[in-house]
């Protein structure tokens, strides 16, 4: 915020970009108003405007070579908020959990007139809602700059909606949010239980969807899960398409991890893309982010990336997603790793693309748990217990002979321990 002057009884200060206006006036405009007035009984208000980069030192912004606009009005160009360039459909890591969203949010993006409506998009933290909201609205804005497309979250619908009720402005406000051409709302919850936000957002939904024009929406939960939202809205928020995105499997997780690296330029070992994919399974947020702070670490620490260094960076966020480790746990990864079917861990087949694995599940089961050596026969389809001292011996005579096979059971046991 940039001091810019005193004219009289107003106050007028500066701003970077529409958003932060937005959200200076919504967060802290009566506080801002309290403090000047302590100042100087003289002053009456406060006024912001965006100064479109230009600094109080040169003397006037672009807004200012006309009458400053009040911000107690609103701006058409001021609905939205801002768009990341990297949001793309082309940046998109699609798989099995996300396929139909991402599907039916390129349909939405392509077609011309609307083909669900709403779209309902919803999935838990992390998992690509509010990416492929920003790709729709990116395609358009490239495609189609006629249109005009709004992106925001419920929260700055809610902000808007307050202020023009606290300047007496809902005309302007319905219609500015009624003449758009595509509205994407973001994180629809946040409405959940306040009433009269809701009663316009209910209104302002019908009106579109009444004149053809595309809704898109998102939440972290199913339209009839919504909890504190009306038993009408819910029904009008299942009305077309509700595309739900489930949580990433490994394969997906991989995949996106190698797409990040490959963005990034750097050259990842293999090991850790399968390590990484392996222990964060939270969210894809996490998951980048977990990527990012490896890199950085190795850049400017100057060391090579390896499981030792990848343990130690990510140690607060592998302990977030820690748990206790179960024999059924490493028979899924172990089979996973090697690319067999769980069932396989049970069964009597004795060719070494199935027995080898079960080898090392048996191996790593009495590494990492405290069952005693009938208790993991057991577990691997009856098996007797000497058949598990073989296999521990087995292993333990691979690793000390075969670097590779070593490596794979050292990934493993990390994966599953940490």
């Amino acid at each position: 915020m940039t001091l810019v002057g005193v004219e009289g009884s107003r106050v007028r200060i500066s701003v970077p970009t529409r958003f932060m206006c937005d959200w200076v006036e919504s967060q802290y405009i009566e506080r801002l108003n309290d403090l000047w007035a302590i100042e100087g009984t003289s002053i009456e208000g406060v006024y912001l405007f965006v100064s479109g980069g230009a600094t109080a030192a040169s003397g006037a912004s672009p807004e200012e070579s006309h009458p400053a606009p009040v911000r107690e009005k609103m701006a058409q160009d001021t609905l939205g908020a801002p768009l990341d360039p990297r949001f793309t459909f082309e940046n998109f890591i699609v798989g099995k959990p996300n396929e139909l969203a991402f599907a039916a949010a390129r349909r939405v993006a392509e077609a011309e007139t609307a083909p669900y409506n709403p779209l309902f998009l919803y999935g838990g933290v992390g998992l690509g809602k509010t990416h492929l909201m920003h790709a729709i609205a990116l395609h358009l804005r490239q495609t189609r700059p006629e249109k005009h497309v709004v992106y925001l979250s419920a929260e700055k619908f809610m902000y808007q909606f307050i202020r023009a009720l606290r300047f007496r402005d809902t005309v302007a406000f319905k219609e500015q949010f009624r003449s758009v051409d595509i509205l994407m709302i973001d994180d629809v919850q946040f409405i959940a239980g306040k009433d009269s936000t809701q009663e316009e957002f209910f209104h302002t939904f019908n009106a579109l969807v009444d004149q053809n024009r595309q809704v898109v929406i998102s939440a972290d939960k199913s339209p009839n899960d919504l909890e504190g939202m009306e038993e009408r809205m819910k029904s009008r928020l299942g009305w077309g398409l509700v595309a739900d995105i489930h949580p990433t499997t490994y394969e997906l997780r991989y995949g996106i991890l190698q797409s990040k690296a490959d963005d990034l330029g750097i050259e990842i070992p293999e090991k850790i893309l399968e390590f990484l994919a392996h222990k964060i399974a939270s969210n894809v947020r996490e998951l980048e982010g977990a990527l990012n702070r490896i890199v950085a670490y190795a850049s400017l620490i100057g060391r090579p990336i390896t499981l030792e260094t990848t343990q130690d960076v990510l140690q607060d966020i592998l302990r977030a997603n820690d748990r206790k480790v179960t024999i059924e746990e490493i028979q899924k990864r172990v089979a996973e790793h090697f690319n067999i079917r769980l069932s396989e861990m049970y069964s009597s087949r004795r060719a070494r693309a199935v027995a080898r694995p079960r080898q090392i599940a048996m191996y790593l089961s009495k590494q990492l748990t405290a069952r005693s050596l009938p208790e993991i026969g057991r577990k691997f389809g009856g098996r007797d217990h000497t058949t598990v001292m073989h296999a521990v011996r087995k292993v333990e005579e691979l690793k000390s002979t075969d670097s590779g096979f070593g490596e794979d059971v050292e990934l493993l046991r990390r994966m599953l321990e940490t």
